[in-house]
């Protein structure tokens, strides 16, 4: 019966809405088919856990530069246009990895240092390298498409529809690892998951082109320079059928806006604790659990199905009795919680974990994000989750990197820094309480 009340929103959604969660299932697929391997692939070319860390935060530190700019962008020329870019860089991004498994593994240099470990710097991975640096900056395709969701939908559906990208993130890291553990045992080793991943993010181009709709095709304020733009780009700007003239923001007025600031912060400081997991776990999971690519899959697989059911039943059961700070604080207690049971190395106690880590992540994150899209404002939605998306970006660098050297100096209790580090979150979520009465007053 509500749906039938509001016959505009719903019927924008309809058309909108599944292509979009399509294109974001393929996105994640397409990068979670290689992440199972990928520490098995950069032992094998000469690194080491330093090594392992660095490589995973070229993504990150990349899109710290471009995620802000492909944000506005989205802001002032639409955001089909900056998905497709975005996607275009993430398939020549796979075809030059691709090429990085064939090349000879040539010595560059030799690392033998006591902080960072012993390692071989070769050929193939300084084009792995490459390939994650040029996905990094055309990756702003996150926030641009969490930019295009909170313009299609009402604030009061926010919770639900962030929910509903979460979950169709989670089903590429349910199919995606298992298909890699599937793939990496054929006779075309590494080469398969990643030829997969070329296949993928081709058919999210091409959702992209042919099947999602653009939702805003002018521009807050034309710049100086939009005619260079325009040839570059090869499309006109058009203006905004407005009366009132807006402008995109600058990074010192992002920080101005209410309550932004304090949101940022708490953006950082989850992932952070979230990319030390990501780098220390898969090195965890080799030297004390003594797991194979299959395993490593398996286990992806189980965390990310359960996910899906918090993201799913639980999460729009609970929004609809408990407000999003009170789903991001109750959340941010239980994660932090799995990264302790993570500490000892036990088999059953890591499984246990994985459901500390659905129920946290699981109604944490949707709801934050509900929430900053709420704290931003429809004006700006766009520039704010570009500029959300680099302090992501600058703590997933900063994250990976101590997640490999902590964890070659304090091996498993290396957990007890990223779950320090959720619990910090826990303690400053409870102030976002008076940000949900701000924007309700």
């Amino acid at each position: 019966m509500e749906e039938k009340n509001n016959p505009g929103p719903q019927t924008t959604e309809s058309i909108s809405l599944l292509p979009l969660l399509a294109v974001n299932f393929i996105g994640t697929l397409g990068f979670s088919i290689v992440l199972p391997f990928l520490v098995f692939l950069v032992d094998r070319l000469g690194g080491n856990a330093f090594i392992y860390g660095l490589a995973s935060s070229m993504y990150p530190a990349f899109q710290l530069i471009g995620a802000p700019i492909l944000g506005r962008w989205s802001d002032i020329y639409g955001r089909k246009k900056i998905l497709f870019l975005s996607q275009l860089g993430t398939l020549l991004s796979w075809i030059i990895f691709l090429g990085a498994l064939f090349l000879p593994v040539a010595t560059l240099f030799e690392v033998d240092s006591k902080i960072l470990g012993a390692f071989t710097f070769t050929l193939p991975l300084a084009v792995l390298f490459f390939a994650r640096a040029f996905d990094g900056l055309t990756g702003g395709n996150v926030s641009v498409a969490n930019a295009y969701l909170a313009d299609i939908t009402l604030e009061k559906d926010r919770n639900r529809n962030f929910g509903k990208m979460s979950i169709s993130s989670n089903l590429g890291f349910i199919i995606g690892p298992a298909l890699a553990g599937i793939l990496s045992v054929t006779k075309y080793g590494d080469g398969a998951p990643v030829l997969g991943a070329i296949i993928i993010s081709l058919i999210g181009a091409v959702l992209i082109l042919y099947y999602i709709p653009e939702n805003k095709e002018c521009s807050l304020r034309e710049p100086e320079d939009s005619g260079n733009i325009r040839k570059f780009f090869g499309y006109e700007i058009k203006e905004c059928r407005t009366t009132e003239e807006k402008r995109k923001p600058t990074f010192g007025e992002v920080l101005k806006l209410p309550n932004i600031p304090y949101m940022l912060v708490l953006y950082f400081l989850i992932f952070l604790g979230f990319n030390i997991f990501y780098t220390a776990f898969p090195l965890h999971a080799i030297a004390v659990l003594d797991w194979n690519i299959v395993q490593m899959g398996v286990y992806f697989t189980i965390l990310s199905a359960l996910l899906i059911i918090v993201q799913g039943p639980v999460l729009s059961r609970a929004s609809k009795k408990y407000s999003d700070a009170t789903l991001i604080t109750f959340g941010s207690l239980m994660l932090g919680t799995n990264f302790l049971l993570l500490i000892p190395g036990n088999l059953f106690l890591t499984y246990l974990a994985t459901g500390f880590f659905a129920l946290g992540d699981g109604l944490m994150w949707p709801s934050f994000l509900s929430l900053l899209s709420k704290t931003a404002g429809k004006d700006y939605q766009g520039t704010v989750q570009g500029f959300a998306s680099s302090f992501g970006g600058l703590a997933s660098i900063a994250g990976l990197i101590l997640g490999g050297l902590l964890y070659e100096v304090l091996a498993g209790s290396s957990f007890l820094i990223a779950g320090i580090v959720i619990y910090i979150v826990f303690l400053l979520n409870f102030r976002l309480k008076h940000f949900e009465k701000e924007i309700q007053s």
